[in-house]
């Protein structure tokens, strides 16, 4: 008699702790096949509009490293994690129909090229009399908890805050996943991991001046939450250092893993809760949270508003005609040689490390479209290349937010980089950092 089978598609949920779509899976089948396709559109090709690398060497190398840190918590646990390249509606539909599985479980995506992908296999598996099984992933709530319907959501943050806020709670993220599996009893090639060097990339030092050498995978994940919190007591100053700009240490810098899901928000969450009652709760702690909840809004922002969110007009349908697309004074701002310091140092840190704080991507975002009078999707398509913690409702919602065509309830929001390397930069330090040679800061 034939087992039932699952695939567990791994796509941004790249861990065993709260992974809602392994885990309903764990419940249903027999025996699991876990997968995860290097999509060669996403890690081969170009941006939509501009052409930019898709994923720039920063991102590819940290996704690798969490892969291959999934793998082998999965062979630990007498499993496999079976690598493809190429489409996933085309590979996964390969292993179900090879494999003779009942359904393919994943966490659902919500934006246009991810959502177009995953349609794709549904319609594939249905061919073949297979179905899919979407799981929540991504968001500190579950949509089922909101106060409101997706569509009716908030489009100013503070509102959304309140409401939260005031009428639900974070569930309990799900345990991890640590008992034996099941061996699988159809034959099929693990795959072997890909290299930098299969996506067009060399392999590379990271740059001793970045802010923290990011290693991707959940056990790392996992390592940086217990450190900022129980090791260091970080969490507790968060909201006093949170616009730092040099080290590891000014912020939480859990953003990386959070976009690749390693790390859950729902652990974050009840994590700094425990802390709060063991150590302290104070604005700081609130504060971690807080910029929780901004990643919720911009993921309900794209919910609701779907494919607006990457056009020019934004959210609000109201696009800025006097911004044009300007390649010369777009390399100058990506080149960090647009001659205001405080702007070019934060654009060679990201050229340099994929990372950026995000007091200088509000800067610098601001000085592309306030001051150069260029295209912001031209700076999002930049960033979409180059962060190591490139989220697509986090970038383009933020942008949309800088350029005045989003959330914010105030259009005219200015940066004045002056103003704001005075304040977050006195002494000139974070400047010098990237802007002198560096033989000039060593000691004599």
């Amino acid at each position: 008699m034939q087992r039932k089978r699952a695939i567990v598609w791994f796509r941004q949920d790249l861990r065993l702790h709260d992974n809602e779509a392994f885990t309903e899976a764990l419940k249903n089948a027999e025996e699991l096949i876990p997968v995860y396709v290097f999509d060669e559109r996403v890690f081969k090709g170009a941006t939509q509009w501009f052409g930019f690398p898709k994923t720039g060497k920063y991102r590819a190398r940290f996704i690798l490293e969490s892969v291959n840190d999934l793998r082998e918590q999965l062979r630990a646990l007498g499993s496999e994690l079976y690598i493809r390249t190429g489409k996933p509606e085309e590979e996964i539909f390969r292993i179900a129909s090879e494999c003779k599985s009942s359904w393919v479980y994943c966490n659902r995506e919500r934006t246009k090229e991810e959502v177009e992908v995953q349609d794709a296999l549904e319609r594939r598996l249905w061919t073949i009399g297979q179905e899919m099984r979407f799981n929540r992933g991504k968001m500190l709530f579950h949509t089922a908890d909101l106060p409101f319907p997706v569509t009716h959501t908030p489009d100013v943050f503070t509102q959304f805050r309140k409401e939260v806020e005031r009428e639900i709670s974070v569930r309990e993220p799900l345990p991890p996943i640590d008992q034996k599996l099941p061996p699988l009893s159809c034959e099929l090639e693990s795959g072997e991991m890909p290299e930098l060097t299969d996506f067009g990339h060399l392999p590379f030092e990271t740059d001793p001046r970045a802010a923290l050498d990011f290693k991707g995978g959940e056990r790392a994940a996992l390592s940086r939450l217990n450190y900022y919190l129980w090791e260091s007591d970080l969490a507790a100053s968060y909201e006093e250092t949170r616009n730092g700009l040099i080290g590891g240490d000014f912020s939480t810098k859990f953003s990386p893993w959070l976009a690749q899901g390693c790390l859950s928000p729902k652990k974050i969450f009840h994590e700094l809760k425990a802390y709060e009652a063991a150590r302290q709760k104070n604005k700081s702690t609130y504060w971690i949270v807080f910029e929780l909840l901004w990643r919720d809004f911009f993921r309900l922002q794209a919910k609701k508003h779907g494919d607006r969110i990457f056009l020019r007009g934004g959210t609000r349908n109201r696009p800025d005609g006097s911004l044009r697309n300007d390649p010369k004074l777009l390399e100058k701002w990506i080149a960090g040689k647009t001659g205001v310091p405080f702007i070019d140092a934060n654009m060679r840190e990201i050229a340099a490390t994929g990372f950026m704080s995000n007091r200088g991507r509000q800067n610098v975002a601001s000085f592309l479209v306030r001051d150069l009078g260029v295209n912001w999707q031209m700076g999002a398509e930049y960033f979409e290349s180059l962060l190591i913690d490139y989220d697509p409702t986090s970038n383009w919602g933020n942008w949309n937010y800088i350029a005045g065509v989003g959330s914010d309830p105030r259009e005219d929001r200015y940066f004045n980089p002056a103003a704001q390397a005075q304040k977050y930069d006195p002494k000139g330090e974070y400047v010098s950092l990237w802007l002198l040679p560096q033989t000039s800061r060593l000691p004599s």
